[in-house]
């Protein structure tokens, strides 16, 4: 009987794509896929290193592995916690057999080894060496097979050049390396999705550092070719410019993800950010000028050094003249090594939770009345799961849903129209 694996992920869209990445890998090497965390003979935890809940996560992914799996399984860390933390998970999780960075072929290692470790026995249980790097190992470029789902996740690019105050992912992801747009067009062919989601760490700067411009404007036509849905997932404020903006809203898919953080210019400044309250709205109510049925979505952090209540006011009056469709809030986590851990004026956790509550109110007001506005109107969906369908202005896995008909075909494309709503999803019929 071939081994298996199990591969648990946490953290963002970027993650799942290594998983899925290293599922590809291993299933080109023999391995089958586990149809249980305590069935399998490998099993890989994917962490999130990128805010302390992130961390508490992962570890607690950990532990419930160890505890699940069965005596003879072994037990891969991978990921982000497992790039910047490899020495302190060493040491505080010995059970573990490995803690894996980005260019250790973990899953080669082990492919190679199953038929000799898989035969000793949970009491001759060896663990698997510690990996030296292999130059010819990438998993950026890592081939990856057919998605099983509607949509698929394309990463463009790895790491950020960028050095914004409180984030300490070019710590250990390093400085951004796109991939070849022909590269991404095969990938993109090869998941055969009907909807393609363009991620990474700096989306905006896609090609800079590979083609000495940006090139995203040019990879959105090229994938536009293969998949009839391309949504682009967080893009820099600074970097949406009148032709990528063009670009988009020419799409089917007119949604502006866009990464603020905040919108005091003064505590903007102390993110290393540039940006602002008014230079945001301007953009986004020229966007909407031209595009009226545009979505937006952002993310913003509650509680940064330094935040003020004259700081946090700007953030609410901002989020009721925006009327962001969707919002995320995160409170500050500090990250050693960041230029944000060694600011004065950090906010008291209860503070930042009454801030976060307060910010949170205002946008699921606007959230939900933005949705109400949706009653009547004829959508484009992809159903991507049984009696679950998504139109253009709702992402894979963030965002509200469309609830359809059980009876329509998984991966169909359906035009229905919005019936009422229940929360933040809406409920709808086909058209025909």
């Amino acid at each position: 009987m071939k081994p298996t694996v199990w591969i648990e992920t946490l953290g963002c869209a970027k993650n799942e794509v290594d998983s899925d990445k290293l599922a590809f890998r291993a299933a080109s090497t023999g391995i089958g896929r586990a149809r249980s965390l305590a069935s399998a003979d490998l099993v890989v935890v994917n962490t999130c290193a990128f805010i302390e809940s992130a961390r508490e996560e992962s570890i607690a992914a950990v532990l419930d592995a160890l505890g699940a799996k069965k005596e003879s399984a072994r037990v891969v860390v991978t990921g982000c916690m497992a790039e910047r933390y490899r020495g302190e998970l060493v040491e505080a999780l010995p059970e573990v057999d490995v803690v894996a960075g980005f260019e250790q072929d973990f899953v080669g290692e082990f492919a190679a080894e199953a038929g000799v470790a898989l035969s000793l026995g949970p009491t001759r249980r060896r663990r698997l060496p510690v990996m030296d790097l292999d130059a010819s190992y990438d998993l950026l470029n890592l081939p990856v097979g057919p998605s099983k789902r509607p949509f698929a996740y394309l990463k463009a690019a790895e790491g950020c050049d960028r050095k914004c105050g409180f984030c300490a992912i070019p710590s250990f992801r390093g400085r951004q390396r796109s991939r070849a747009i022909e590269d991404l067009v095969a990938e993109a062919e090869r998941l055969g999705s009907k909807e393609i989601v363009v991620v990474a760490q700096d989306l905006a700067s896609y090609g800079k550092d590979l083609y000495g411009t940006k090139r995203l404007v040019e990879l959105m036509s090229r994938l536009g070719e293969v998949a009839h849905w391309v949504r682009l997932v967080y893009v820099y404020p600074s970097e949406l410019t009148n032709e990528l903006i063009d670009a988009i809203g020419a799409s089917r898919v007119r949604y502006f993800d866009l990464s603020l953080q905040h919108v005091s210019h003064a505590l903007l400044r102390r993110m290393r950010r540039p940006g602002g309250s008014d230079s945001y709205l301007r953009k986004i109510d020229a966007i909407r000028a031209r595009y009226p049925d545009a979505v937006f979505r952002s993310n913003f952090i509650i509680g940064y050094p330094g935040e003020s209540e004259e700081d946090h006011d700007t953030l609410l009056d901002f989020l009721e003249q925006a009327r962001l469709d969707w919002v995320a809030f995160f409170p500050f986590s500090r990250e050693a090594g960041t230029y944000a851990d060694g600011l004065d004026g950090h906010v008291p956790p209860g503070l930042v939770a009454e801030r976060l509550a307060e910010a949170s109110e205002v946008a699921d007001r606007i959230c939900l009345l933005g949705r109400a506005a949706q009653v009547g109107r004829e959508l484009e969906v992809i159903v991507q799961r049984r009696g679950e369908a998504r139109s253009y202005m709702e992402a894979p896995e963030i965002d509200g849903l469309i609830r359809v008909p059980d009876d329509l075909q998984v991966g169909g494309l359906y035009n229905v129209r919005v019936s009422a709503i229940d929360g933040i999803d809406l409920i709808a019929a086909p058209t025909f």
